[in-house]
């Protein structure tokens, strides 16, 4: 309210001057929700009350919009936005994992007499091209062959036991893949099916090639639209070491790929770094197994990507195991006492703290902390605890960083379908059954900037999603209301 005159005690125009002050669109502070959402809602049959919603202007703080803001909900996917925006603020944009590797003996000729010992420390960014990067560092020094054995050591987390079908049954989803302090390539495959119509087969290839696995080089051409695809292959996964393809696949599909997660994730990193190192033209006398590190000084350290670089991969693209391995580094890395294992429940300590720090005790007392990526059922925040994060980070100097990782309306990520174009709109989306949310910034119009939060808590939230859309786009066209 620069520029405005001090509210009278006791004057008559006392009411018009304080609206003269307002910038047209702010004069429905806390009405109603605009009509266009409403009807949206209406034709979704989502009851209103599921929703909680605010809307503020970044620079003023005024509320433009409040509707059941303090009641608690499951955020979903947009609690990822707690997770990130507490790590950048903790450890730095520029912060990294940094993965030890201790060769235990000399080379000579070519030769590793003893083992490779590599000491996880939670890093998510190590995808196949980062594994093959770190053998071809140890072929860097001299190694074509390893007397003893490739060491993993993931004794710097303590996780509670843990499957892919712990959440909803979906073994062989990708986002169900858990943490660990040692994480390989997502501990994931990519299996690809190429059409070949004169022969009647579509050729089938994965990657990474894991060590013992096979699966069918080749599948038959169905003449059924495409539709289905994934179901029409009917995969079997619960032999880890034989892949089946029982079905068809669509004559009319082109090429496509399938992400799934490894049926036997414990035995991924072995059968990964096996098959790799002998690609790479190694050899291993060994094996690849469980391992301790000694006491000394690495040989050298694996460092990942910035901080800012993997929170933007979490955001923009909603990767639910990414925002699980900061959440436990976290934990690991702001914990008081380093030196024992660091587990779910460091995680949630610091973080609970860290809210406590950013909304005081009694606010932070109202949340429910569970993971880190939101993918939950008991998470719970409310709009309004989350409206006031994201006043504070855009005030932050981590303001850039945590911005520019939220999907962009119309042009990336997860808002890259969205109805709402120009990339005006900077939004953090999260679904799950009964649950629909976005939170993040919106640029309207007229050049103001509005912190938006909406979570639908319903059966048919699901089908709230058109009038969350709404909502982004009222806000951006800055009217002034119903």
């Amino acid at each position: 309210m620069t520029g405005c005159p001090p509210r009278p005690r006791r004057h008559r125009l006392a009411g018009l001057l304080l609206v003269l002050c307002l910038p047209s669109g702010l004069l429905a502070q806390t009405g109603p929700l605009p009509d266009t959402v409403r009807e949206a809602l209406r034709r979704a049959q989502v009851p209103e009350d599921t929703l909680s919603v605010v809307v503020q202007e970044v620079d003023s703080g005024r509320t433009r919009l409040s509707q059941r803001a303090d009641q608690p909900r499951n955020p979903a996917s947009v609690f990822k936005l707690v997770t990130t925006y507490a790590a950048l603020d903790r450890l730095g944009p520029a912060w990294t994992w940094q993965t030890p590797v201790l060769l235990t003996g000399p080379v000579h000729d070519g030769v590793l007499d003893g083992s490779v010992v590599l000491r996880g420390t939670g890093d998510p960014t190590w995808v196949l091209e980062r594994v093959w990067l770190l053998l071809h560092h140890l072929q860097q020094r001299g190694v074509r062959t390893i007397r003893g054995d490739i060491l993993l050591d993931r004794s710097a987390w303590q996780l509670p036991p843990s499957s892919a079908a712990d959440f909803d049954g979906e073994t062989s989803k990708a986002y169900n893949v858990q943490p660990d302090v040692l994480l390989l390539n997502f501990k994931s495959l990519t299996l690809r099916f190429e059409p070949q119509p004169s022969q009647g087969v579509a050729r089938v290839s994965v990657e990474p090639a894991l060590d013992g696995v096979d699966l069918p080089a080749t599948v038959p051409l169905s003449p059924r639209p495409c539709g289905d695809w994934r179901s029409a292959l009917q995969a079997d996964w619960r032999d880890p070491l034989r892949i089946q393809l029982a079905g068809g696949f669509g004559a009319d599909c082109g090429e496509k790929t399938w992400p799934v997660a490894y049926a036997d994730p414990t035995s991924y990193n072995a059968r990964l770094l096996t098959a790799l190192w002998r690609e790479m033209g190694g050899r291993l006398e060994g094996q690849v197994r469980e391992g301790s590190t000694p006491a000394t000084t690495p040989t050298w350290t694996e460092d990942s990507p910035p901080l800012a670089e993997v929170v933007r991969d979490i955001n923009k693209f909603s990767n639910n195991l990414m925002a699980q391995q900061l959440f436990l580094s976290l934990g690991a890395t702001l914990r008081p006492d380093n030196r024992q294992p660091a587990g779910p429940d460091d995680a949630r300590a610091v973080v609970r703290a860290w809210l406590a720090e950013r909304l005081g005790a009694a606010q932070a007392a109202q949340i429910t902390v569970d993971n880190g990526s939101g993918l939950s059922r008991e998470t719970r925040i409310s709009a309004a605890q989350l409206a006031q994060l994201l006043q504070q980070a855009w005030r932050s100097p981590v303001m850039p960083e945590l911005v520019s990782s939220l999907p962009a309306s119309g042009v990336d990520g997860t808002l890259k379908r969205s109805t709402v174009s120009g990339g005006r709109a900077h939004l953090k989306t999260g679904s799950l059954r009964d649950v629909t949310a976005q939170a993040g910034f919106v640029l309207s119009r007229s050049g103001r900037r509005y912190v938006l939060v909406a979570l639908v808590n319903a059966p048919q939230a699901s089908r709230a999603r058109p009038a969350l859309e709404a909502l982004t786009q009222w806000v951006m066209d800055d009217s002034p209301g119903p």
